[in-house]
């Protein structure tokens, strides 16, 4: 799976990468209510510029990203200074109010995930195949405390075994994320020329944490 994604970012098939924020996150991340410094969790973040626009508003943003070209892109964005370290297996990047961490989300622990107060999913879920959703929903529950807010942008087709990105139903959220969020749900995009169409969920951490 992520020596997939990395041959994606290597050959720069990131179709699903956008230039501009996302219209949803921009319409819906105030009514989440999440303080403004409170620190957002960015699953697969790739190079999203929807970090930008978190920690311009005042959020400090942690990024977990597999593929080191994803990140160097993000970084180049801006001329803002760099500084690098490592922790704990991951290369992290920091520039500005973003960190990025280069490594595997499943590897993520508790421990360094303990200032996260809220998460953004815009294209994680969507990006892993149906035997890896379970896991990952039950991973972000584990980091996240009781309380902590997020935003899904989840995305639904009919192209019978097409991904990434997969085709996740509702039916399919309400399952992987019930046990330990309470979910509500805020909009249902027009399908685009191929039939794909987004849904938009707001989550919150039920405790206690696992």
């Amino acid at each position: 799976m992520s020596d997939q994604w990395r041959k994606r970012w290597q050959e720069g098939r990131i179709g699903f990468h956008l230039q501009q924020s996302h219209p949803a996150l921009l319409r819906h991340w105030a009514s989440l209510e999440v303080a403004v410094d409170t620190k957002v969790l960015v699953p697969l973040c790739g190079k999203s510029v929807d970090m930008r626009w978190l920690a311009d508003i005042g959020h400090p943003v942690l990024g977990i990203e597999f593929a080191p070209e994803a990140i160097e892109q993000f970084l180049l964005q801006r001329s803002t200074a760099v500084s690098r370290y490592s922790q704990a297996g991951f290369t992290v990047s920091r520039q500005g109010n973003v960190e990025l961490w280069c490594g595997d989300f499943f590897h993520l622990h508790i421990q360094q995930a303990a200032e996260i107060g809220a998460f953004y999913d815009r294209a994680s879920l969507i990006a892993l195949p149906p035997a890896t959703r379970q896991r990952y929903a039950f991973h972000l529950a584990q980091l996240v405390p009781p309380g902590a807010k997020g935003l899904l942008i989840s995305l639904s087709h009919s192209e019978e075994g097409a991904g990434p990105p997969y085709s996740v139903p509702a039916s399919e959220i309400e399952s992987l994320f019930t046990p330990n969020f309470t979910l509500t749900f805020l909009e249902q995009g027009s399908p685009d020329e191929r039939g794909r169409a987004e849904s938009i969920w707001a989550l919150e951490r039920r405790g206690p944490r696992l």
